[in-house]
């Protein structure tokens, strides 16, 4: 275990075992902060913000991949070395988990068909992914985060916790199958695919047509299409349902607001839209889904 602790900010690194690292990223100070970490071109790193935001430079600040709090990236890039220069927002939070790709595939050995990138075809290709964090793998992501490193039986602890992390992230929803990405070896495309992603999910309510965002962030309608596919695994406006269904599934959890109350917040005029949507995302009306939690 190694702690650094960096004007009202610290930085935890934790060797759960040969392969598995884990890295636990805090600010409490009134300024962002900076952490640095070295690994090999064989890990894949999965980073979670708990809380606030974080900005993750690679290639010396050619490649840079936000991460805000609720959301994740994974990236993997088996040809060049990828160390960690976090810059960390203040009163943020971010959990990491570093892990080989030989333990990665120990792990997932019998569920390789089920993960796209574990399929001998994609077997050597680069990966980026941003998915936002579910209740079930928040409530995980916050157990290992609050768990104190001096605590006996903590890498048996992080082990069985690690495991659980990545059977829920790895389970059988779609949005949740890995895509590799071929727009890793092009910067200026990953960041017009990425603002396009924001843009739709920052107007939700009233989203822009297709037409309306190439030109927005300056690509052909074409290659919006195909890039946006290809990053995040389904289209534009699947996507954009998808986000709305997820966030109305958190908004719902939080318990704070009712049925209206969530289909005005992601974008829909009557509650018999978004209850119509709901149930045929999920397999339940909303209420239900209140009942069951």
């Amino acid at each position: 275990m190694n702690l650094k602790n960096i004007a009202k900010g610290t930085f935890e690194s934790f060797k759960v075992e040969d392969g598995l690292i884990l890295l636990k990223s805090a600010n409490t100070s009134s300024s962002q902060l900076n952490y640095q970490y070295n690994i090999g071109k064989d890990y894949i790193q999965f980073h979670f913000c708990l809380k606030g935001f974080a900005n993750f430079l690679y290639n010396e600040g050619a490649y840079i991949f936000s991460v805000q709090h609720e959301n994740s990236i994974l990236l993997y890039n088996p040809d060049k070395e990828l160390p960690i220069n976090l810059v960390l927002k203040q009163e943020s939070q971010v959990l990491s988990i570093l892990i080989s790709i030989k333990k990665f595939h120990g792990l997932f050995s019998n569920e390789a068909d089920q993960i796209s990138f574990l399929n001998n075809e994609n077997v050597g290709n680069k990966l980026y992914k941003e998915k936002k964090i579910g209740p079930m793998i928040a409530i995980v992501l916050n157990q290992m985060f609050q768990q104190s490193m001096d605590s006996t039986m903590y890498t048996l602890y992080l082990r069985g916790k690690v495991f659980e992390l990545m059977s829920l992230y790895f389970s059988k929803d779609k949005e949740m199958d890995v895509e590799q990405c071929p727009f890793l070896a092009d910067d200026n495309n990953i960041k017009k695919i990425k603002l396009a992603k924001e843009i739709m999910i920052s107007r939700m309510i009233e989203p822009p047509t297709l037409t309306e965002l190439s030109n927005e962030v300056d690509i052909s309608l074409k290659k919006l299409k195909q890039g946006f596919k290809q990053v995040y695994g389904s289209s534009v406006y699947s996507f954009l349902l998808d986000y709305k269904m997820q966030t109305s599934k958190r908004l719902l959890s939080s318990g704070s607001y009712n049925v209206n109350e969530v289909a005005l917040k992601v974008g829909y005029s009557t509650a018999t839209h978004f209850i119509n949507a709901f149930k045929k995302k999920f397999g339940t009306t909303p209420k239900k889904y209140l009942m069951s939690i």
